[in-house]
């Protein structure tokens, strides 16, 4: 009998003894199917909201820094316009003059919305008046038509581009290019739609970003001259900024801060937020979390890793007559250890592969129920299997040495 052999067969000699202890099995496995069940659900909805999250922070541009102007009510928004006029568009021709290091900017306006319709629906998407340089910083495509242009804003034009949700909302029967919506008062003319691969994800710790699948664009200059706006309200709602290669957008983001502050009075009416540093504190989170989730995974693989050691020391109780039999027809040590290992790790992967489907099947219910991405990463689900399988060797030993090393006719004497 070759090797292939003698394993196939101890394999199934193990799944006879499982299948004859069924409930000492089932209880065995409980500790190796919770224990890998819940490291997949929770990594697979790590991993989903990681790439999300990721996809929102390139979208912006690791080099690029965001400013935003800060929501002030009352008597305080009142108190800030005595010394600042909020964010304007005359900060982006200081930065120009100024900050040699900025290569290109873009600028949006969020547009309070009233009503947004068409001839065919309605929608409550938010609405961004932007420049036409907006889209390129974003990683932003047209799937029909076309982005808003330069010429758009200079000739006050009437358009709009589209997210993919509102296009569906606005026009159901999917023709969207050409036709009008009214935002507010105002008509506008659609003239593209976004790919509908754009980023779901809007906020990231807090942060509003990305949530263009649910938005409509408009040209900046349009919206100022032709929309009306809350007084004393900031002209830009935010401001994007591209840094030079070489530069560190942390140092970048110092001298923006600076030059800011001094323009605006000195009040604290902005947010300099830098990508680079939003992706290295959630890379940091998610670190932290899998450290978590690891710890938690070991603890229950080592109480499962328990349960088989129990388990296959019972059974050598219980065999102590076969295994004396087997000794004396010949058997080596070896093959008696190999066959508690086998048996060991038999049942720990049987306990792997079963907490691997219920951890993706909890992962979705969590998907469903929360709706929260998830996504699978097959080297966690590899090594979670392969962790499993070794903490089913590593228990087995002891009992397997011990089997392999009991005496053949004291064996036989006690049966």
């Amino acid at each position: 009998m070759n090797s292939i052999q003698i394993y196939l067969t101890g394999i199934k000699q193990a799944f006879g003894e499982m299948h004859h202890h069924k409930l000492r099995t089932a209880l065995t496995l409980l500790g190796m199917i919770f224990g890998v069940g819940a490291v997949v659900a929770m990594l697979s909805v790590g991993e989903g909201a990681e790439r999300e999250a990721l996809k929102t922070i390139e979208s912006m541009g690791v080099r690029n820094l965001v400013i935003e102007s800060k929501d002030i009510q009352g008597d305080g928004l009142k108190t800030v316009r005595e010394h600042s006029i909020g964010l304007h568009l005359r900060d982006i021709e200081a930065i120009k003059a100024t900050l040699p290091f900025i290569e290109q900017w873009s600028a949006e306006r969020r547009v309070d919305v009233l009503s947004l319709f068409s001839a065919s629906g309605r929608s409550d998407a938010s609405v961004a008046a932007v420049t036409s340089s907006y889209f390129a910083m974003s990683s932003l495509d047209a799937a029909e038509g076309r982005l808003l242009e330069q010429t758009d804003g200079n000739h006050y034009r009437q358009v709009a581009v589209l997210g993919p949700e509102v296009a569906r909302s606005l026009f159901p029967d999917g023709q969207a290019l050409g036709q009008n919506i009214k935002i507010n008062q105002q008509w506008f003319k659609v003239v593209g739609v976004l790919a509908s691969g754009e980023l779901s994800q809007s906020n990231i710790a807090g942060v509003k970003l990305g949530g263009e699948r649910n938005k409509v664009f408009i040209p900046l200059n349009t919206a100022l001259k032709k929309l009306h706006f809350t007084p004393l309200s900031d002209q830009l709602s935010s401001i994007k900024l591209a840094v030079s290669d070489g530069v560190d957008p942390s140092l970048a983001a110092q001298s923006v801060q600076h030059l800011f502050t001094r323009r605006h009075g000195g009040e604290n009416d902005f947010t300099v937020i830098v990508p680079a540093d939003l992706l290295a504190q959630h890379q940091q989170t998610q670190t932290i979390f899998n450290i978590v989730m690891a710890c938690v995974a070991g603890i229950s693989l080592l109480v499962g890793g328990i349960g088989i050691m129990n388990i296959m020391l019972a059974t050598i109780l219980e065999r102590t007559g076969e295994i004396g039999l087997f000794r004396a027809l010949g058997a080596k040590q070896s093959d008696i250890a190999r066959q508690f290992l086998i048996e060991s790790t038999v049942i720990s992967a049987t306990g792997g592969i079963i907490g691997l489907l219920v951890g993706l099947v909890l992962a979705l219910a969590i998907a469903t129920a929360a709706g929260w991405p998830v996504a699978w990463s097959l080297s966690s689900i590899l090594l979670a299997l392969g962790v499993c399988m070794a903490v089913g060797v590593g228990f087995g030993f002891y009992p397997a040495k011990k089997a392999a090393k009991l005496d053949p006719i004291v064996a036989l004497q006690r049966d």
